[in-house]
């Protein structure tokens, strides 16, 4: 039977090799995470865990699918893998990443679907999860009530924009949901894991007077950023989300809600078992311990920084932990 053929292969949970991105802002921690050798003198801020893009693309690391790409899945058997979710272009719906911030990441925005193609973008909606921060680390999200749009551009090109965003203290296990059109930085310190949709477009509106490798200013898209940016999208909240029991040694946390992708942080105690949503796409991250997954006739052990994606046409899995375990599972949008 063909490889290729949507029918032919069992699923099973499938794990990728992390892409590294050297970036500006980067530093080292990600290589603190268990199997992530970073190359050395290199500042990563990127490790890009699902990618489905021409940037950068997913090499499978186990099962009878390991060195293949996730590019080749999509073409061969998008149905089995994704099942009914949206898959625009043909494309992985989601980005999955982990980021380390040594320093201030740019003010950015990125653009909404009203005037992505216009501005020959792609809209971006995403989420961070604060998986470490360092004392005083601070999130950059929306701006300051009041601040208008011709003050904001003003104050753009003067180079002091950077008093105009709302400004949070985070701990680990904070969450900000970033829907397009939400100006935005990631502060020095934070250790995050990011779902996002498969885009990659972001304008850049400020980066601190900084200087890239070439020694000169980096490029700015201001044009673009102002036409973007929604003004009245001001002082948002961190994701204010209460625990629930989810019966014996299970919590749960439900962290998004969103026609694009939904998010639960779930804590799993020593003996306990959390059984996802069978035959429906999913993406299990560990944020803190270590866990055993199974499906498929496949078991792995997933590490902290550890990402496995369920396909939809496996017909059931199950995480378990010796130790007790958190992690973040997300499942098609507007799911419950």
């Amino acid at each position: 039977m063909t490889p290729g053929s949507d029918s032919a292969p069992l699923a099973y949970p499938l794990t990728f090799e992390p892409l590294f991105k050297e970036r500006l802002w980067g530093g080292c921690r990600l290589g603190g995470f268990p199997g992530k050798m970073l190359p050395e003198g290199v500042n990563i801020g990127e490790s890009w865990e699902v990618t489905d893009r021409p940037e950068g693309v997913s090499v499978i690391a186990n099962g009878p699918d390991r060195g293949r790409t996730l590019r080749t899945l999509m073409e061969e058997r998008p149905h089995w893998l994704t099942g009914t979710v949206p898959t625009p272009g043909g494309r992985f719906p989601w980005l999955v990443k982990f980021l380390d911030a040594r320093e201030d990441l740019s003010l950015q925005v990125h653009p909404p679907a009203r005037c992505a193609a216009e501005l020959a973008g792609e809209p971006k909606t995403e989420m961070w999860y604060v998986v470490a921060a360092a004392p005083g680390a601070r999130l950059y999200t929306g701006l300051r009530r009041g601040v208008t749009r011709a003050e904001f551009e003003r104050r753009t090109r003067d180079g002091t924009v950077a008093s105009l965003f709302h400004v949070h203290s985070v701990v680990a296990g904070d969450v900000m949901f970033l829907p397009s059109g939400r100006v935005h930085a990631l502060g020095a310190g934070n250790l995050v894991f990011e779902i996002q949709q498969n885009s990659d477009t972001t304008y850049r509106v400020f980066d601190w007077n900084r200087v890239g490798a070439d020694g000169r200013p980096r490029e700015l898209h201001l044009e673009p950023s102002f036409a973007s940016i929604d003004y009245f999208d001001c002082e948002p909240s961190l994701v204010s989300a209460k625990t629930e029991s989810m019966g014996t040694g299970l919590h749960r946390r439900q962290l998004v809600r969103d026609p694009l992708f939904s998010v639960d942080h779930w804590t799993i105690a020593p003996g306990a078992v959390l059984r996802p949503e069978p035959a429906t796409l999913a993406v299990i991250a560990v944020v803190a311990g270590s866990a055993r997954l199974s499906g498929g006739g496949v078991a792995i052990d997933l590490p902290a920084g550890g990402v496995a994606v369920l396909p939809a046409a496996l017909k059931g899995a199950a995480v378990v932990s010796e130790l007790g375990v958190e992690c973040l599972l997300v499942s098609p949008g507007g799911l419950v």
